[in-house]
This record gives structure tokens, sequence and C-alpha cells, in this order.
């Protein structure tokens, strides 16, 4: 998250856990959350680099205090190896976008300007739409996605946000 966008959202929070590859897990950390009242914005789960383990990426919005306590009941979960929040600064966020978009004639070049503006790729162009996919920090999709509004959204699909600690660190 940039600082920008911390001044806007003051209380949303990336944390990562490291978790074993086992059904249920998702379904118990997801109940700690909601116990304590923090409404998760998104969740990226993904085999972590042992088979054995996942790495779970979530954004949620709430009150540092009750972070803090989200955070030491998930770390006490038995299939939980690690959980922590992230801090902007140390960490590397990623996010990626499928987005389609309404292509009438007289805005094809204006969209194909704003696509490349945002180093985006085409992946699929037909006569009346075209879809791109688009990959940064959330507050670039986000202004990706106010900018082609006005020519008409189809459709949109968004990984959610994806965390790896700069330097020598382990996420």
């Amino acid at each position: 998250m940039s600082q920008k966008e911390e001044v806007l959202r003051p209380n949303t929070h990336t944390i990562s856990l490291l978790v074993a590859n086992k059904p249920g897990v998702l379904l118990r950390i997801c109940l700690v959350f909601s116990r304590r009242g923090f409404n998760i914005e998104s969740l990226v789960v993904s085999p972590a680099f042992d088979g054995r383990f996942s790495r779970m990426t979530i954004t949620a919005q709430g009150d540092r205090k009750t972070l803090d306590q989200i955070i030491k009941q998930c770390a006490k979960l038995i299939d939980v190896v690690h959980a922590a929040e992230h801090d902007p600064e140390s960490t590397i966020e990623r996010e990626f976008a499928l987005i389609k978009v309404t292509l009438k004639s007289q805005d094809r070049v204006e969209i194909l300007q704003l696509v490349q503006h945002f180093q985006g790729e085409s992946i699929d162009f037909s006569g009346d739409t075209l879809v791109f996919h688009v990959v940064g920090d959330s507050e670039k999709l986000n202004t990706c996605v106010n900018m082609l509004k006005p020519f008409g959204i189809v459709e949109m699909v968004r990984s959610g946000k994806m965390v790896i600690a700069k330097g020598e660190s382990s996420t």
C-alpha cells in the first residue's frame, strides 16, 4: 500500500500466513477474522514453495488492537506455521487484473493508449470488446479501472494483493 493509499485507508492491513495445505484451514482462519468483526477485502491462497504448505495473503480492514489479537489467535491454530502483518516499506505488493471493456470504433485508440500507459497486455481483441491484463499495486489498478469506467467495463476479475518480503527477509 502506498503512503497515499495509507492516508485514505488507515485501517487497511495486509496479513500473511504460512499454513498447512489441508482441508478446513481456510475456514478456521476466516472464522477468526469474522468473530473479531474484521472485514476481509481480499484473500489470495496458493501453494508455497513446499507443497505441504500454502501461503495466504489477506487484506482486511479494522483497528490495530483487534488485528493484533487476530494475528495472535491465528498463530495459535495448529495448522498455522507463521502469521504476521506486513509493513508496506519492507514488502513488494502486486495485484493482477483481467479487464474486459466495450470497444467502440471511436474509442479504440484512446482505450489502447490507456492499456499501454498502464503497461497492460491485450489478450482478446474482438469487434466489440477488448480483454487485457494489468499488474501493479492496488492504487495503479484502481486508477486504471477509474479511467476506463467511462468507456464501459463489461467485466473485471482481480487477484487480490500478493506480498513478498524485500531482501533476505522471509514473508
